[in-house]
This record gives C-alpha cells, sequence and structure tokens, in this order.
C-alpha cells in the first residue's frame, strides 16, 4: 500500500555555531487582501536597505525584545527572494533558533514599502502588483502569507514530502526520538515562557504539575491568542503620505534652499536630500518612478529624463525657487505698502470696499420706554486684480553642473514684485484720483488738504495731525484720527526725521510730541519734492487698501519642460490690485 514518508523539514543550512541560516523570504506568491489580490515583482525590489535589516517576531518591532537577528545577505535567485540571516546571542532568539533546527517553527514573511503599484485585472480578479517595493525586515511567523517561504536545505529547497510505494509488512518503524530528562522539559518550559512574553509564574505552575514540552506549547499559544484578543487594536491615522510628490518636492527643495543658505536651519525630514547634488535628486526622482538603470545613468542623461518622464523633478527646482523668491520678498523693504490695508479677492470682478460709519450715539431711554433703533451709515469704493509676473528658464547644463547659482534670479524678482506694488500704491496717492462722491482724494471738501506748504515739516506735522483729530465720519460725528506715517520725498528725508527725532530736552517746551509715535517713510517715486503725506494707522483708519486672489498672497511659483531645449521654465505671477477706500486716513500737505 502507498504511505507517505515522513517530512523532514529541518533545514541543513543552520549553523548552531554561527548562529546563521538560509531562507527564502519570498517567492512572489499572490496574497489575497479583502477583495484585492497582492502580488510582488521580484525583479522590482530594491535591496539597499534589506542588509542589515532587522528580523524580527512575528512583525512586532515595540522593544529590542522583539528583534531576532539581523539579514546578513540578500539576493534575488531563481527560487526567490534569498537571505542569510544571523541570530542574536540571548534566549529568545535561541529558542528560536531550537524550533527552526528541529523543524517545528518554518514559516517567514517580509515588510515592506511601496514605491510604485500596478493595477491590472486577471479572470475578472482585481490584482495589485508591486512593480517597485523596499523589504524593510524580515520576520519569523507561525503562518506565512506566501506559503513557498522557507528555511533552506544546502543544496536547494528545503525536502518535502515524498510518495513511497512499500509493502508495510517489510516497513521499518522509525526510531523514537531521545526522551528528555525532566530537567530539559523545564529548562525548555521556561524558554517557551521568555518567548511568548509569559510570566515565571506561569512557567513554576507547568513545571509543578510535570506538564510536557508539548503541552506548555499549546498552553502559550492558547495564552497568546488570549491577550491579542483583549489588546486594544490601534487605530492607524494617516497624517501624510511620505511618497506624495507634493510632500517629497517641499523637503528635497528645503535641502537645495538650504545648500544655498548654510545658515538655514533644516528640518529632519529633509535631512535625507541634504548632501545631494541637482543630478544627485535627478536619479532620486528616477529611482522612486521605477525607471531601471538610474543608478548608472551620467548626469546629463539623469537630469534629463528625470525631467521629461516624471513631474517630481520640476517640482523640486519650483520649490527651491519659490523659497528663494519668499525670501527676497519678505525681506524687500515694505514702504508704502505699510500705509495701506491688506485685503484679498475672490475673483477678477470689480470689488466694492464697503465703508461703514461710527456707530450711532446712545440716547437716554425714559422709564417704561422701548429702546430706539439707530443707524449706521455706509459708502463704498471699487478697484479690481490685474495679473503681473514674469518668466526665466534653468538651463539643462546649469543643472548638470549643480550651479545654484542659476537660481539667483529669484530673488531678484521676489525684490522686482515688492517693489512695483510699493510704486503702485505710490502712484494711487500722486495721482488723486476721484472718490464716488466726485471729489479728488486730498480736497478741501474732504479736509485732508493743507494747500499751503507751512515753513518747516514739523509746522507741517502740527496742522495735518489737528486736521486729522476734527476729521469726521459718515453720520457727521468725530472719528479722531491720528496720525501714524510720514511720507515724504527724497528731498525731505533729513528734515522728516529731524521733525520725529527722540530728543533729550533741557525744559518741557522742548518736548518733541512726534518722537516715538510717526515712522518715516521715504518715498523717491514722489515728484513734487515740497509735497508729503500724512496717514493713520491702516488697522484704525481707512485709506488705502491692496488686494491679493484669494489664496495667492503674493507671488506664485510654475515650472515646466522646455521639450525643445530641456530647460526648465519658471513662471512668476502676481495677481494684485490697490485702489482708495476712503479719505478720512490721510492728509496731505503741500
Amino acid at each position: 500500500m502507498n504511505v507517505m514518508a515522513p517530512a523532514d523539514f529541518r533545514p541543513s543550512t543552520l549553523d548552531r555555531e554561527a548562529r546563521t541560516v538560509e531562507a527564502i523570504v519570498s517567492t512572489g506568491a499572490p496574497v489575497k487582501r479583502g477583495a484585492v489580490i497582492e502580488r510582488l515583482d521580484l525583479k522590482g525590489a530594491d535591496l539597499s536597505r534589506l542588509v542589515g535589516a532587522p528580523v524580527l517576531d512575528a512583525h512586532r518591532s515595540t522593544s529590542t525584545r522583539d528583534q531576532l537577528g539581523i539579514v546578513e545577505a540578500a539576493e534575488l535567485r531563481p527560487e526567490g527572494l534569498w537571505v542569510s540571516i544571523r541570530f542574536r546571542d540571548n534566549d529568545a532568539a535561541r529558542a528560536v533558533m531550537n524550533d527552526i533546527a528541529d523543524g517545528t517553527l518554518r514559516g517567514l514573511s517580509i515588510g515592506y514599502t511601496v514605491e510604485r503599484w500596478r493595477e491590472v485585472r486577471e479572470d475578472g480578479q482585481r490584482i495589485r502588483e508591486a512593480v517597485a517595493w523596499t523589504p524593510m525586515e524580515v520576520s519569523i511567523v507561525p503562518i506565512p502569507a506566501d506559503p513557498g517561504a522557507h528555511f533552506r536545505a544546502a543544496q536547494g529547497d528545503t525536502v518535502m514530502p515524498v510518495e513511497q510505494t512499500e509493502n508495510t509488512e517489510h516497513t521499518e518503524a522509525p526510531p523514537e526520538p531521545p526522551r528528555l530528562t525532566r530537567a530539559e522539559i523545564n529548562r525548555e518550559i521556561r524558554q517557551i515562557a521568555i518567548t511568548a512574553g509569559l510570566s515565571r509564574e506561569w512557567a513554576d505552575e507547568l513545571i509543578d504539575r510535570e506538564a510536557t514540552a508539548e503541552e506548555a506549547r499549546a498552553e502559550a499559544f492558547e495564552a497568546i491568542r488570549r491577550r491579542s484578543a483583549n489588546a486594544p487594536r490601534p487605530r492607524a491615522r494617516i497624517i501624510e503620505d511620505h511618497t506624495d510628490p507634493a510632500v517629497i518636492a517641499t523637503r528635497a527643495g528645503e535641502a537645495i534652499f538650504a545648500r544655498m543658505h548654510p545658515e538655514h536651519e533644516l528640518s529632519p525630514e529633509a535631512r535625507p536630500w541634504a548632501h545631494m547634488r541637482l543630478p544627485d535628486i535627478a536619479r532620486d526622482c528616477l529611482r522612486r518612478a521605477g525607471v531601471p538603470g538610474y543608478n548608472t545613468m551620467t548626469d546629463a542623461a539623469a537630469v534629463t529624463r528625470a525631467g521629461h518622464s516624471t513631474s517630481d523633478f520640476p517640482l523640486i527646482l519650483g520649490d527651491a525657487v519659490n523659497r528663494e523668491l519668499r525670501r527676497a520678498w519678505d525681506a524687500a523693504p515694505a514702504g508704502m505698502m505699510q500705509v495701506a490695508r491688506q485685503s484679498t479677492i475672490r475673483d477678477f470682478r470689480p470689488k466694492r470696499s464697503l465703508i461703514l460709519g461710527e456707530g450711532p450715539a446712545l440716547v437716554e431711554k425714559p422709564e417704561g420706554a422701548e429702546y430706539t433703533y439707530g443707524t449706521i451709515d455706509e459708502a463704498g469704493e471699487v478697484y479690481s486684480l490685474k495679473t503681473y509676473g514674469r518668466a526665466f528658464k534653468i538651463t539643462r547644463e546649469a543643472i548638470v553642473n549643480d550651479d545654484l547659482g542659476a537660481f539667483q534670479i529669484a530673488p531678484r524678482l521676489g525684490t522686482a514684485a515688492r517693489a512695483y506694488m510699493a510704486g503702485e500704491i505710490a502712484a494711487k496717492v500722486e495721482a488723486n484720483p476721484a472718490m464716488s462722491d466726485g471729489v479728488a482724494v486730498f480736497d478741501a471738501a474732504h479736509g485732508n488738504l493743507t494747500a499751503t506748504a507751512p515753513a518747516t515739516v514739523l509746522e507741517g506735522l502740527e496742522a495735518a495731525r489737528l486736521a486729522m483729530r476734527k476729521q469726521t465720519g459718515l453720520s457727521g460725528a468725530l472719528i479722531d484720527v491720528a496720525p501714524r506715517y510720514l511720507v515724504v520725498p527724497p528731498e525731505l528725508e533729513t528734515e522728516a526725521e529731524q521733525a520725529v527725532a527722540q530728543i533729550t530736552p533741557a525744559n518741557a517746551a522742548d518736548v518733541n510730541p512726534f518722537a516715538g509715535r510717526i515712522e518715516v517713510i521715504v518715498e523717491p517715486r514722489l515728484s513734487d519734492p515740497t509735497r508729503y503725506y500724512l496717514f493713520a494707522d491702516p488697522a484704525r483708519a481707512d485709506a488705502l487698501e491692496y488686494a491679493f486672489l484669494e489664496g495667492q498672497p503674493g507671488p506664485v511659483v510654475e515650472s515646466e519642460v522646455d521639450f525643445l531645449t530641456d530647460s526648465l521654465r519658471f513662471k512668476v505671477r502676481l495677481d494684485f490690485g490697490c485702489g482708495w477706500i476712503d479719505w478720512r486716513g490721510a492728509h496731505r500737505v503741500g
């Protein structure tokens, strides 16, 4: 009759002295995960992080006790992903090694990250195939997802059961395994308790009732099952996808910016790109895109291929350009922008800025009478956004040469954008346009014009402050406006600074009442050398307003690859508008 010979699952590649064993940890076999079948393309595996990776106990990694050893070598072989494992020299690792040696522990699994998936359908079944992935760890498990994963025999795969045809009358019974002494069984029970994370009292109780090693393993498995069932299930929440091109662009772009500005404190997330040249970053983009042979490409080939075949590389350089532009934008002098209030506009249609009058005065309420309603007057002025911008490019040669100086056009554009905005606001001041009431901004009818400039700027300040204090709102009530900024042409700069200078007077009559209260702004675009202006704090009183398109508060950088020149083209766009919304927060002298 037919009988099955006993299977020998003991791997002959196990070396107890060296504490090493060889294994096939993956054959790329399909694994069913819910309604999807997941499959690994072994040719797409990046083994750079597998050598030296940890060997874990059932994918646990909460403490150092969960690590059983390390992967010393790894390579792709015809039978699958081959590794050489070296175990740690501690009790937990030795217990697992003993179980592997006697063939009672055979399962292996791998933990990995996936850089790129490919989805197909076969026989109506949805299949997700990892075509670019990185093994991060190897685990020894009781039930492997890949049935082909196993510890290896010396000449190939583990010896599997072989069917034999023999006469049972002449079949010799296999020799009985040697019996363990009670002391050896006790030692094994204690080792099982350590491996399973069970207490010494648990082991002592089994030893006291003289349980066998098999009984101890069965009870340890049941204890682990109960512990897993009662343990709270952690919930994973994705805060940030580290494979998102936008996230990678932000981090790699910061690293390029830090190379140009060593004083910049690099964030921990950007450190992997800290010392990469621009061609190295191009190769990294190709690696994540799954482009074969990326690590053998020349600098020129990597830059060209990354520019045309991935979106990451232009995004990364665009982020670096944007950082340079924003740095210059923020550092540029604000100038005339200080006297105007910032706002946003949703689209390019004319914006009507609503101006509310002062609140109604409180009136006495007689006993038993009702409160009376008051009204708030309103008015409005109109202005709209316009689009401004420039384009420039960084040549392929500059990128291949890692020429960071090519990025220096970006800060110049940032400074120019800030200067252009200040110039537009200054032009509105000089133009003195008519308001919605048909009267010019600065006019005697508005009570904000000192037509003849006094002999000194200090005297002009006194007259303008008095006029601003007496300014009335829409309802005719005093609004008590105070000057905050003094805007002068370059010809009056010295006199203006003297007028607001902090001095230490010898007597009270010499105190400068404007010291520390008024800030001088020198505007070279003002054409009349004798005329100057005072503005209230825009947070306290309305005058000028400037606005950006909603969601884009400042210049926006966009990038693309020029197919004909292999250059990277950048476009800087600014959606900006400004206009007068009220005359009460400003006064002109002269």
